[in-house]
């Protein structure tokens, strides 16, 4: 059962089952989140708002079969991974599964948090779906439904990151990605695009390998990082594109073309066909790092562009990471492209030539609110935890979520806390939880946890201190601060195990945190908090914060003599 809230006489105490010590039984998790630039983004009939996936979702990757869309992200090391996207029109999208949701199809020992699956692509062929990505190795899985199951990983021995799949006209299939230059490196960063035959029946490589791009658009000035490649035909050309720059504010689309596979390849005189790197990084409501393309083009020949970029609340300065945008392509003397240079991405598009989809009951873009209460069999997608458990960490009791206690924290990339979040997808966000917990040692503690990285994160919840316990706020920056796991408020708790509600409230790089012991009687446990270290730029990597629900046993003294 729920917990019941008593009537007035008792002015909102919780009432319920019991936790055991050490366990932590969380009542229900609420999510609310609106963008800054909301005041902005007012669409007119047959339009729509960027970005149409919100919050972490990079490296999107699309491919369309019949009427239907479908799209994936990468995910490193969170865990179901790779989550699998639907639509029907291209702005609407739904999660229907994750690629990579059960143990031993991949390995994340010893990863943080910004390693692991990254880049995936996904593509259709008579009948069957393919991705193919990196996870230390390049590797293939298939699958008849994109919403799973998708089969274990088959590794390839190639050198790089970032492949993706081709199905030319004849039937031959090819990966290109990035790569080690033939040569060596001619500077740091120095990178190519190679190209092979793909054998689809033995899901091996087969033929040459050929060095098609050394650099970029123009090895002269020296271009870096290029990476994320895709390839296309059309007008009996093949047309390349690929990522330059880096991921951060650097980062660029550009376009090559050639009448063979295997080159030689032009590049574009108007390149990059995507960037916001000239652009003052003063602007208001900027929208930054864009580039990590891909095209798709509809049933009446239109041409459209997922690629990733950030909406930013200061100076290269966003918490949510990286998100999924879409643009019409638009191709010019034979070239085609995404956005002109020095105009900035726009929030507000034309919408697709495409029947309109009704709003989903969770949606995935704009303002919205998420609630769960914890009454399924288990938890619904956009779900997630840090690595991948060796067993499910919690479970679902009459109504509450029960998180057994982790022996290792957040920071131990050699282990998995217990930990389960959904991610923080606007940067003005609301997050509250109720928690019943009863520590068994000093240290112990639970509660919520928005983590960005596994330096980088911030607690708020119920803890052991001197054998009393407290609601607490804590942040650990970086793990060279001399002043990481540093208290920043706390409040003594009456008694243990009495419900304890939080909540967090995030506005950019500001946030506050309260309390309350009943219902809807907050107090304010500490305000102006800096939260810009939960950004991307501070805390580096590539992901975004994840805000979630945790339980931490601290060392016992046996095991720390």
């Amino acid at each position: 059962m729920k917990y019941l809230i008593a009537t007035a006489a008792c002015a909102g105490l919780v009432l319920g089952l019991p936790a055991h010590a050490g366990d932590a039984r969380f009542d229900y998790y609420s999510y609310s989140g609106k963008s800054q630039e909301s005041a902005l983004a007012k669409p007119a009939p047959g339009q729509f708002v960027n970005p149409v996936i919100s919050g972490y979702a990079p490296d999107p990757s699309i491919t369309r079969v019949g009427d239907d869309y479908y799209l994936v992200t990468s995910s490193f090391v969170h865990y179901p991974g790779l989550p699998i996207y639907h639509s029907r029109d291209l702005v609407t999208w739904t999660q229907i599964g994750n690629a990579i949701d059960r143990p031993g199809q991949v390995d994340f020992s010893g990863m943080k948090v910004s390693a692991g699956l990254m880049a995936p692509s996904i593509s259709y062929h008579d009948g069957l779906f393919y991705i193919v990505c990196t996870n230390r190795k390049n590797f293939v899985i298939t699958a008849k439904d994109p919403a799973g199951p998708w089969s274990d990983p088959v590794t390839f021995e190639f050198d790089g990151i970032d492949p993706s799949l081709f199905w030319d006209e004849d039937g031959k299939a090819y990966i290109v990605n990035n790569g080690a230059p033939r040569d060596g490196a001619l500077y740091p960063g120095h990178r190519a695009i190679w190209l092979q035959e793909f054998d689809p029946a033995t899901r091996s490589m087969t033929g040459p390998r050929w060095q098609i791009i050394d650099g970029g658009a123009d090895l002269s000035t020296r271009p870096f990082w290029t990476e994320a490649p895709h390839l296309y035909r059309k007008d009996g050309y093949y047309y390349l594109i690929d990522a330059q720059g880096g991921t951060g504010e650097q980062h660029a689309e550009v376009v090559f073309r050639s009448r063979a596979i295997t080159g030689p390849y032009e590049s574009y005189a108007g390149n990059p066909i995507l960037t916001q790197r000239d652009l003052p990084a003063q602007r208001a409501h900027a929208v930054g790092t864009a580039g990590h393309a891909e095209f798709v083009q509809t049933p009446d020949g239109q041409w459209w562009s997922v690629f990733l970029a950030t909406r930013n609340y200061g100076p290269d300065l966003y918490n949510i990471g990286r998100e999924t945008f879409l643009l019409p392509v638009t191709w010019k003397d034979g070239w085609p492209v995404i956005l002109e240079r020095g105009k900035p991405v726009p929030f507000v598009v034309e919408r697709p030539r495409l029947p309109p989809a009704p709003r989903p009951a969770q949606p995935l873009s704009g303002d919205y609110a998420y609630r769960d209460d914890f009454t399924g069999r288990k938890l619904g997608l956009g779900w997630m935890s840090v690595r991948i458990p060796a067993a499910t960490p919690y479970t679902l009791e009459h109504g509450d979520l029960v998180l057994k206690a982790g022996a290792e924290g957040i920071g131990d990339i050699h282990h998995v806390p217990a930990f389960v979040g959904r991610k923080q997808a606007h940067a003005i966000a609301t997050v509250s939880t109720a928690l019943r917990y009863t520590a068994d040692r000093d240290g112990d503690r639970a509660g919520l946890v928005a983590m960005q990285s596994d330096d980088a994160y911030l607690f708020l919840g119920v803890q052991r201190e001197q054998g009393r316990d407290m609601v607490a706020l804590s942040v650990r920056k970086t793990a060279q601060d001399p002043q990481q796991g540093r208290v920043l408020a706390r409040a003594p708790l009456a008694g243990a195990g009495q419900p304890v509600y939080l909540r967090l409230s995030i506005d950019g790089g500001v946030l506050a945190a309260s309390y309350a012991l009943r219902k809807d009687r907050w107090k304010r446990l500490a305000t102006g908090v800096d939260a810009t270290f939960l950004s991307t730029k501070l805390a580096g990597g590539f992901v975004g914060t994840v805000i979630g629900l945790y339980n931490e046993q601290a060392p016992s003294r046996d095991s720390q003599k």
